[in-house]
């Protein structure tokens, strides 16, 4: 086969990078060996009349490979399974006399030791872990052959050619397009380091098109729908795309490891011009809104056909757009949320809050943020990279946080070694360590520029873990695999673990939170309505002998929902007195007028309230955030539900506000029912029902 022009450095021969499924050079038609004699025709010998692929969707090649979704006229098989092909000749095939064998193809510089160029043999029985075709059926001129592909192929679009020998040489079949193949990684092929063995399992984190993004707070979680469309027109060729603008070498792409890796960083554009631009400072003039998407299709086929990135995104549009390219290519995964996500800035495992003598919130030393919620993906491999036992769900995080490797990108680190505190795994184990498992720490900064600590939260961090649950659009609580429990010996063992592997923890904090001090506080947020009223209950309970008095401080905050405080609304110092074995509560109220002009998309209310002991010294904190309730969206679909016949879809909501809404911009989705629209109506929205 030849394989091209070659450059030669110092005797040595070399290819360029082979780095883009879409390049490719065609291979000879014919490769003779010496001179063919005189009068001696090509057509004499077996020639290749037709093939044919069985590509249509209800073929058995697509039903039995869970292609059949995909909405694309080409071949799609798993690696690892057979699937079946048809090959015409101009005469009946002679197995004593007649040679041939298949081939494929993929990239610009094929090469068998890369295994971009694949010749099939075949063969009469299928080996395990090997290329082969077995002939099935001969009939008349046609051959019928099951073709298995290695469990550890590249994954990919793959150009197919039949070779057939003759005394002089090869004869090969010319370039044809429509007999391209893709072929994905495969979960139902227990060789495949993607196998999954539950059908439940499989059917919902590979098959599942449409999903439940969980945000909001731990105790008020709220849902977004996302349409993955991992089967719609062009999807999988702007995923494969993906890895040709990453420059991945093409032999590494039957890697899961690798490819969620490549992933990680595509999908975000902060240095390689990936797939979507992050944005958290609430300007969206250029571009859509974060919270506008519904679905990964429009961001994928526009990255794809612009080549520039699309504005903009946030966590979970970073993890919905990651859970389509996985799925698509065939890996199981899944969106977690975890619910105040530590941003851990000098990875030393705890969260540092740096507190004035008077108890207010020291904001130019405190630089660790709390995340509201965080939203990052987990992929479902093996590791043979890894000890046995660390295989299984992997964190993959697109959402540009810190540097790895010279790159903003996060995995794939596994959850068993978050988990148990092997933080020396590969990759980026630490971070996702420190995510979900650090310490929550105030420390009073004295007049002497010394810090003391005050308190120590162990439990804030990695409150509550989601994701959606199997077959359902609840959530479901996966916490425990990612931390035991706070108290118990392995929760420990897991920490001493992961320090002992380089985690870095300077201060002191053990055991300062079993101190049982005579004075404690609590406070709640009522529910709070868009543009309504509500109040904070702040509760003191002595239960000691002795009379306490405090003076205490509220700071109420609009904040992103990455815990970064855009503005304070809210600021009120108040004295309390508490009487012996008993506790006093003090309300204060938080007007709609404080807040309203303040607001940013995705915004939650956060509150922070401290309290100075006169008596003691000692100083209490606490922090908590609430979520802005707002009109849930009501569809109605009117027609006939028949394919062919036209509906009306009817979206409804309630204005809540004592003012009049414009310039109402709605984003409709249905997927493999339409594609996504936007409408924006400049009518006047009142406080009344309002419908498209």
């Amino acid at each position: 086969m030849s394989e091209g022009t070659r450059t030669t450095f110092s005797g040595r021969s070399a290819l360029p990078p082979n780095n883009s499924n879409k390049e490719e050079d065609e291979l000879p038609t014919m490769e003779i060996e010496g001179l063919m004699p005189r009068g001696v025709k090509p057509q004499d010998f077996l020639n290749v009349t037709d093939i044919h692929l069985f590509k249509e969707n209800w073929d058995t090649n697509k039903v039995d490979h869970h292609t059949d979704r995909y909405y694309n006229e080409k071949l799609i098989v798993r690696r690892g399974q057979p699937f079946y092909i048809q090959v015409d000749f101009n005469r009946p095939y002679d197995p004593q006399n007649d040679f041939f064998r298949l081939e494929y193809v993929i990239g610009r510089y094929p090469q068998e030791s890369k295994r971009t160029y694949v010749p099939v043999p075949i063969v009469s029985e299928f080996q395990s872990g090997k290329w082969g075709a077995k002939i099935i059926l001969k009939e008349d001129r046609s051959v019928r052959l099951s073709v298995q592909s290695s469990p550890n192929c590249i994954v990919g679009k793959f150009r197919m050619y039949v070779a057939i020998w003759t005394p002089y040489g090869i004869i090969r079949t010319s370039r044809n397009p429509a007999t391209d193949t893709y072929i994905l990684f495969n979960p139902w092929c227990e060789e495949d380091t993607v196998y999954l063995d539950n059908e439940k399992e499989r059917e919902e984190y590979v098959l599942n098109d449409l999903g439940t993004i969980f945000h909001g707070n731990f105790d008020d979680i709220k849902t977004r729908s996302w349409n993955y469309g991992q089967f719609e027109d062009g999807i999988l060729d702007a995923c494969l795309y993906l890895m040709d603008r990453a420059q991945m070498d093409l032999s590494g792409r039957g890697n899961p490891v690798k490819v969620s890796r490549v992933a990680s960083a595509m999908i975000n554009a902060k240095d390689d011009q990936g797939v979507i631009v992050g944005s958290w400072d609430n300007i969206y003039a250029y571009g859509v809104p974060p919270s506008a998407w519904t679905g990964s299709v429009d961001i994928l086929l526009e990255y794809q056909s612009s080549g520039t990135p699309v504005q903009y995104g946030q966590c979970w549009v970073f993890a919905g757009v990651l859970n389509t390219f996985f799925r698509c290519l065939g890996i199981p995964s899944r969106v977690i949320t975890n619910y105040f996500s530590a941003h851990d800035n000098n990875a030393n495992l705890q969260m540092d809050i740096f507190l004035d003598e008077d108890g207010k919130i020291n904001s130019k030393l405190t630089k660790d943020s709390v995340w509201n919620y965080h939203c990052w993906n987990e992929a479902w491999m093996s590791r043979p990279d890894l000890p046995v036992g660390f295989g299984g769900w992997q964190v993959v995080d697109s959402t540009p946080q810190e540097n790895s490797d010279g790159m903003y990108r996060c995995g794939p680190a596994s959850v068993q070694a978050v988990k148990h505190g092997h933080v020396c795994f590969q990759f980026d184990t630490p971070f996702v360590f420190a995510e979900v498992n650090s310490d929550l720490v105030y420390l009073k900064v004295k007049k002497d520029a010394t810090h003391l600590v005050e308190a120590v939260d162990k439990t804030h961090i990695g409150k509550l873990i989601l994701t959606k649950e199997i077959g359902g659009d609840g959530n479901q609580d996966i916490t425990e695999n990612y931390k035991f429990q706070e108290g118990k010996e392995e929760e420990r063992l897991a920490l001493e673990t992961a320090l002992m592997y380089g985690a870095k923890k300077p201060l002191d904090t053990e055991g300062i939170h079993e101190f049982k001090a005579d004075i404690d506080m609590d406070f709640e947020v009522e529910k709070a309505i868009l543009g309504k009223d509500f109040k904070v209950t702040i509760t003191f309970r002595n239960s000691s002998s002795r009379h306490y008095t405090a003076t205490a401080y509220l700071s109420g905050n609009i904040v992103f929902y990455t815990g970064v405080t855009k503005s304070e609304f809210k600021n009120q110092t108040f004295n309390v007195k508490v009487e012996p074995y008993s506790f006093t509560n003090v309300e204060v109220q938080i007007k709609a007028g404080e807040y309203m002009g303040q607001l940013l998309e995705q915004a939650s209310l956060h509150f922070f309230v401290s309290a100075r002991i006169n008596e003691t010294g000692k100083v209490l904190a606490l922090q908590k955030s609430t979520v802005l309730h707002i009109p849930t969206l009501n569809l109605k679909v009117r027609g006939h539900k028949v394919v062919g016949s036209d509906m009306v879809v009817t979206v409804e909501f309630t204005n809540p506000l004592a003012e009049t809404l414009y310039n109402i911009s709605i984003h409709l989705d249905g997927p493999g029912v339409m594609k996504p629209i936007r409408k924006k109506f400049r009518l006047q929205i009142q406080l009344s029902t309002s419908s498209l």
